[in-house]
């Protein structure tokens, strides 16, 4: 059974997830186009962090930050490269959808490697099944060649 539920990324149980996600982006780009936060930061204002677990275990995560524009940065959306290949990432992502619509925001906006940085292709892909058209900048960031922005419009549920 996966339940994915608000958490705090700074708990022991969550921290192996969030490093991982951590040590993945530390070694995917240059230093300088790397927007990956850690625990502590994904446990600050504004952010609201969920947890993805299978049988009570973590297996992922992901985060939203609520930015002045009225959209929501998705950050962090990690899955286990263990239990890969069935979905959760998606479903992470449709989880953090579904919430941001019924809570009026406008849209959802992301920052990931860019074309050239192959360590992002599964998740560039996702985004575009998911409906994100590639944007410029989004808020909070200048442009940068080892990023792609993509930005998902929501239209609230009647």
């Amino acid at each position: 059974m996966i339940d994915i539920r608000e958490a705090d990324p700074t708990s022991d149980a969550l921290r192996p997830v969030v490093e991982a996600h951590f040590a993945h982006s530390e070694t995917a780009g240059p230093a300088e186009s790397n927007h990956t936060m850690d625990a502590e930061a994904l446990a600050g204002p504004g952010i609201r962090f969920w947890a993805m677990c299978e049988g009570g275990q973590p297996i992922g995560c992901g985060a939203l930050k609520a930015l002045p524009d009225g959209t929501a940065e998705v950050k962090s959306v990690h899955i286990l490269e263990q239990v890969r290949g069935r979905g959760l990432a998606r479903r992470m992502m449709e989880h953090l959808a579904q919430l941001a619509r019924s809570e009026g925001i406008l849209a959802l906006v992301l920052e990931t490697g860019a074309a050239h940085l192959p360590e992002y292709d599964a998740a560039r892909k996702l985004y575009e099944r998911l409906g994100y058209s590639y944007c410029g900048p989004i808020f909070g960031y200048e442009p940068d060649p080892n990023s792609a922005f993509m930005r998902l419009n929501l239209e609230p549920h009647p």
